[in-house]
């Protein structure tokens, strides 16, 4: 009788133990098709995936999902209680971690365009490939609501949660006003401010609080010395601009105060006739008179580099006879030498504004980078420039510019302009975007993504 008890016992036990392989079995699979869904499915020819960073939650869950029973039920429940205990605690970790504006070093990231079937892919190759800190998103508000309360989510519900999933930081640029918002007779050809600011912000707002913790920095608008970003009925105003800058940062600040509030980068720029655009130091200098630096976090800036290298001053250009672009060079070899041709002219002068006016805050250079055209078919007009620089210039021009980021320490954050605007265009030569694209033609990385990615390992290792 016993010996029958023990027998059946032992069948009931070796079934378990089936039924719990089965199931573990299949859980791993699955686990494994995840993982390599999220990480292998972007290796672009040329290039070789190597030091991907698989966050350890996500190792956590395959190895849990891959442990055989080999105890008694009992045992079994002491060993999951085990693993909850420290997926509690990893969460408390997380949770624990500094705020972003909290972090003020140097930090990297780059913008990347929406993909409605790629996303998970290209946030891949920002977190695990190119081994960034932070993307750049632009919001286009016009997209997003173009009935008042009536918004269209799709893009920040595919961008938001894949950069989440990689533990990347986002910045928001939130631009152009949808039509119904817009001032009453304004050209609504050319983008611009809403008539009542407050509109804005209840966009912002509405965005930050549908996406806790995922947003990590705003910045508000996108070169508003220009007429084609800012046309308004009362012309290119900084004044104006700072009151929706104002209302903007109280309200993000009132729901999370960790986000940093960046003011809208300008654009440099040679023409200064307060209509078509004012010139960027004249602008920035009105910015500064209404109170700008009392209601951002960081100045924003742009500079998207020329045919000359981002460590020359503008009225320092040697002469490159082979050029064909000649506006950067001295008058008498045929340029037209200004200050807006140069980053290290531009980026140290707001420095030096934001200082003699006060303020402590640092610059978020939300777009920066050099084009070539080597490998592409053409470049739109306008863009010329970008037949004067090899891709190992481009390459060379970038990483000089992080270093003298980095060494000039007047910038918090950096974004590079930009990461897959190339594929997403299939290499358009009518797409002024392509050159700068840091991911070539078939796909192929551009040695400026390696020199890039090399960089930041190197300097984050510091940190870890």
């Amino acid at each position: 009788m016993a010996s029958s008890l023990k027998n059946k016992h032992r069948k009931q036990v070796r079934g378990f133990l089936l039924i719990w392989g089965g199931i573990t079995l299949v859980m791993a699979l699955v686990t494994f098709i995840a993982i390599y869904m999220a990480y292998g499915s972007l290796t672009p020819p040329g290039t070789n995936l190597r030091n991907v960073a698989i966050p350890s939650a996500t190792i956590a869950v395959a190895q849990a999902a891959t442990l055989t029973p080999t105890t008694a039920p009992a045992e079994t429940e002491e060993a999951s209680a085990a693993t909850e205990d420290a997926s509690a605690q990893a969460l408390n970790a997380a949770t624990a971690a500094p705020r972003p504006i909290d972090v003020r070093r140097f930090q990297l990231g780059t913008q990347v365009q929406v993909s409605y079937d790629r996303m998970s892919e290209w946030i891949n190759v920002a977190a695990n490939q190119l081994d960034v800190n932070w993307v750049k998103m632009q919001v286009r508000w016009e997209n997003m609501e173009t009935e008042e309360d009536s918004y269209d989510w799709l893009e920040t519900d595919i961008f938001l949660p894949a950069a989440r999933d990689q533990n990347l930081r986002v910045l928001v640029s939130v631009v152009t006003a949808p039509e119904w918002s817009r001032e009453p007779g304004v050209d609504l050809t050319q983008h611009g401010p809403p008539a009542d600011y407050q509109d804005y912000v209840d966009f912002v707002t509405t965005m930050v609080e549908r996406y806790p913790g995922m947003i990590h920095a705003v910045e508000v608008w996108n070169e508003q010395n220009l007429d084609r970003e800012w046309t308004s009925t009362e012309g290119l105003s900084a004044a104006n601009y700072v009151e929706l800058l104002r209302q903007t940062y109280n309200a993000v600040k009132a729901i999370d105060p960790g986000i940093i509030i960046v003011s809208g980068a300008l654009s440099p720029t040679g023409l200064s006739d307060g209509v078509r655009a004012w010139d960027d130091f004249t602008y920035m200098d009105q910015m500064i008179e209404a109170g700008v630096l009392d209601v951002a976090d960081c100045v924003g800036a742009h500079h998207n580099g020329y045919n000359i290298s981002p460590s020359v001053t503008w009225d320092s250009v040697p002469n490159d006879p082979s050029a064909q672009f000649r506006g950067p060079f001295p008058a008498d070899t045929g340029g037209n030498p200004h200050h807006s041709w140069s980053f290290r002219s531009t980026l140290q002068t707001y420095a030096n504004k934001i200082e003699l006016a006060g303020g402590s805050q640092k610059l978020c250079v939300t777009e920066f980078g050099w084009p070539s055209a080597e490998d592409l078919q053409g470049v739109p007009e306008g863009l010329e420039f970008s037949y004067d620089n090899t891709l190992e210039e481009q390459r060379d021009f970038t990483v000089e510019a992080i270093d003298n980021m980095l060494d000039w320490d007047i910038v918090w954050l950096a974004f590079l302009w930009n990461l897959n605007y190339g594929p997403q265009a299939g290499w358009s030569p009518d797409n002024e975007n392509v050159p700068y694209s840091i991911i070539g033609p078939e796909t192929v990385f551009r040695p400026v993504f390696d020199a890039v990615r090399d960089w930041n390992r190197e300097y984050e290792a510091q940190f870890q």
